[in-house]
């Protein structure tokens, strides 16, 4: 499993370094925030990682293209599925991502080696690394099955970003609020499941 040292300035600040591994793509529909929604109002993006509001460009699992991480290795892989299924990614946003090495069981709130599924139908993790990318925030998503897309995301999904702060995409500004969230409880009322931070990117 290849790492790399990351390093983001998010607000003119220097996140600490942590172990990142790139994750892969993914094309989006994304959503402003829903009025009905009970979240921060500062919010005024949904860019979280599951699809419950920000659509998937497609139902992409019956494909079996996405790799290990359950995302792609690289956009054209999505771009020949649209092809092929006649889907105009024009109004997509294309999001890059990169996983924090270890994953939260909430089971007894451990931070535990993050594992991959070894699904023989999983492409192997492959990922291209983006010339250019922006640093949008941090998720919590829960990954349940590791052969499936992203889960939940408890930020928007539960509406923890009603009592979380969150930055205008409903995400965590840094690595560290992120994991400190976790660790002090703040998801024990989300869904359960085994959770993966994700650094979001948006690639123009």
């Amino acid at each position: 499993m290849d790492l790399i040292r990351a390093e983001h300035i998010v607000n003119d600040q220097l996140i600490e370094k942590k172990e990142f591994i790139p994750a892969g793509y993914l094309y989006k529909k994304i959503t402003k925030k829903p009025e009905d929604l009970n979240i921060d109002n500062a919010v005024e993006y949904i860019f979280s990682a599951f699809s419950c509001m920000s659509a998937f460009f497609q139902d992409y699992t019956n494909y079996w293209q996405h790799n290990a991480y359950c995302i792609f290795n690289k956009p054209s892989i999505m771009q020949e599925i649209a092809k092929n299924e006649g889907i105009d990614l024009s109004s997509c946003w294309l999001f890059y991502y990169e996983v924090y090495e270890l994953s939260f069981d909430d089971s007894n709130n451990t931070w535990i080696p993050l594992v991959l599924d070894n699904n023989d139908y999983l492409q192997a993790p492959d990922v291209v690394i983006p010339a250019h990318k922006i640093l949008k925030g941090f998720d919590v998503v829960i990954f349940s099955m590791g052969y499936l897309p992203p889960e939940c995301s408890p930020l928007s999904c539960n509406e923890l970003a009603a009592t979380i702060k969150v930055n205008k995409y409903c995400l965590f500004d840094t690595f560290n609020e992120a994991k400190a969230a976790l660790d002090n409880g703040l998801f024990n009322d989300a869904e359960p499941g085994s959770y993966r931070i994700l650094a979001t990117y948006q690639i123009d």
